[in-house]
């Protein structure tokens, strides 16, 4: 055999030996969504919900929920899927008015294809608005889960009435992990008035997770939502984290978010000022890099150009369905966050 051709043989052997040796991995993608007012049509006699219905203010039609619907099923379809190529294994919701809508929400032909299941309790919310956690079942098996009730009081010593905290632990692929689903109280009032509302409902995140924390020492939970104050705000710069990744034994969680926000990201703006209200925070344990199991990679926001106002005051705004109670059938006034998971397979 002449030596070019034997040249060309061993190049072609290396080159299939060196392709064997290149890391494979598995990408999971755990998501938030503030879907902005996901209300049915129907007068829910029980909560003040009157607005939404099509004798309300926002003359909320038949028509305008089911463009509601495609829209949120739409943004859950394409979020990290230029990365994953599929959309998110697991996705918490918050503004949602009940069980129905989030049915009606995965059963549409956006996301009927990935056989979600839902996780969901009604908040005693005034309005009826709740949070709530969709998956792919192919990927994630809750093991339980449980609402846990943020008791609040105004200064006349009277209930004031907000969301639950939705805590579900499961099985991501055989690797337990718990998820916190959070929406907590607005700045309605103004922010200093009603921060006590958030530290209250940061303070009731830090209970859930001790308490995990001296079941299993080696929990691995992912607190996700709208927080409604930014990474560095005290509600949760004082209570649940710490910038210290590295270290594992800390028991505050890490925040991705505090950078994306340092560097002028946000996920909702108002008044020429961004805003990174929805956060995905994780314990210390899924940012150790290990071989077997799933650790974080990055976050982001999903922002792309459908998603944003494109002319005018507000453009790059998030394209919402309502502005000043004037429909503009858009899709929420927030952007959606997410996380990746990572593992190396063989």
């Amino acid at each position: 055999m002449k030596p070019k051709h034997m040249f060309f043989i061993f190049f072609l052997i290396s080159n299939i030996a060196q392709s064997q040796k290149e890391s494979r991995f598995s990408i999971r993608t755990i998501a938030f969504y503030n879907v902005e007012n996901l209300f049915d049509t129907v007068n829910d006699s029980l909560y003040f919900d009157d607005e939404m219905t099509p004798e309300g203010n926002y003359n909320w039609t038949l028509d305008r929920y089911k463009l509601k619907i495609s829209h949120i099923a739409e943004v859950i379809s394409k979020i990290g899927q230029s990365t994953t190529r599929t959309c998110p294994d697991i996705i918490g919701l918050c503004e949602v008015e009940n069980l129905k809508v989030i049915k009606d929400l995965v059963r549409h032909p956006f996301l009927r294809p990935y056989d979600f299941n839902i996780i969901h309790y009604d908040s005693p919310d005034e309005r009826g608005i709740d949070v709530a956690l969709i998956y792919k079942a192919s990927r994630f098996i809750p093991v339980s889960f449980s609402s846990h009730r943020l008791l609040l009081f105004n200064d006349s010593d009277q209930r004031d009435y907000t969301r639950d905290q939705l805590v579900v632990c499961g099985l991501l692929e055989g690797e337990e992990l718990y998820i916190i689903v959070n929406h907590w109280p607005s700045r309605s009032g103004g922010v200093a008035r009603s921060s006590p509302y958030r530290k209250a409902a940061a303070r009731l995140n830090r209970r859930i997770i001790d308490s995990l924390v001296r079941l299993n020492i080696d929990a691995k939970i992912i607190s996700i939502g709208d927080l409604n104050d930014n990474p560095t705000d005290n509600s949760i710069k004082n209570t649940l984290t710490s910038s210290d990744k590295e270290n594992a034994k800390s028991p505050a969680l890490f925040n991705p978010m505090e950078t994306l926000y340092n560097e002028g990201d946000g996920s909702l703006a108002y008044r020429d000022q961004w805003s990174l209200f929805d956060q995905i925070l994780l314990s210390k344990n899924l940012i150790n890099k290990t071989r077997n199991s799933y650790t974080f990679w990055k976050a982001g926001i999903y922002h792309p150009s459908f998603l944003q106002i494109k002319t005018g005051n507000y453009k790059g705004y998030p394209f919402r369905t309502h502005v000043a109670g004037r429909y503009i059938g858009g899709y929420s006034d927030h952007f959606p966050v997410y996380a990746f998971l990572i593992k190396k397979v063989p």
